[in-house]
């Protein structure tokens, strides 16, 4: 896993510091923004004796609008973490994905208009770094499924995606 793996290179001890409710999916695809902070709200309950006093690392897959995070931060930080430092397994969603990843417009994404520093202010980290997408690259160039698709990465898509139509309009052409 990838928690494991970065705790084990990085020598820092891996410790749980949620109880993450199992009812409660993806926050990010909820339709609305006031749904997003009530189900992150509702989603994760800090385990205050393992917080208290540390600083914490957190390893996440994504940052896609940033709401999730944020309300990571601020909960882990309330409940007496000194400082909070974030690792993000994928390189900073630029554009919107044609091909999978429920997100509806570029606009909507944190990284869309946002340098990582910008992102790291706005979420309340003390310290952000992504993966970068050379490291994506490299890490997946032995995959059975050839063309990795990085258009949410880079805004380059490997076939060419209409302008003047929405992403829920693309979704229902068939090819």
């Amino acid at each position: 896993m990838l928690l494991f793996g970065f705790s084990k290179e990085s020598k820092i001890p891996y410790d749980i510091v949620f109880i993450k409710s199992k009812y409660i999916g993806r926050t990010f695809i909820q339709n609305t923004q006031k749904r997003r902070k009530k189900l992150v709200n509702l989603k994760l309950n800090p385990l205050r004796h393992t917080v208290k006093g540390k600083k914490i690392v957190l390893v996440d897959d994504s940052i896609v609008r940033g709401t999730t995070i944020t309300r990571i931060i601020k909960t882990l930080k309330d409940a007496g973490a000194l400082e909070v430092h974030i690792r993000v397994a994928s390189p900073p969603f630029v554009d919107v994905c044609y091909f999978g990843t429920d997100v509806d417009k570029k606009e909507n994404l944190i990284a869309n208009k946002r340098t990582v520093e910008e992102i790291r202010q706005f979420i309340g980290a003390d310290s952000l770094e992504f993966l970068s997408l050379d490291s994506l690259k490299e890490i997946t160039k032995d995959c059975k499924v050839k063309g990795l698709c990085d258009g949410c990465f880079t805004g380059k898509y490997p076939i060419d995606v209409p302008k003047n139509i929405d992403k829920e309009t693309f979704e229902k052409i068939e090819f």
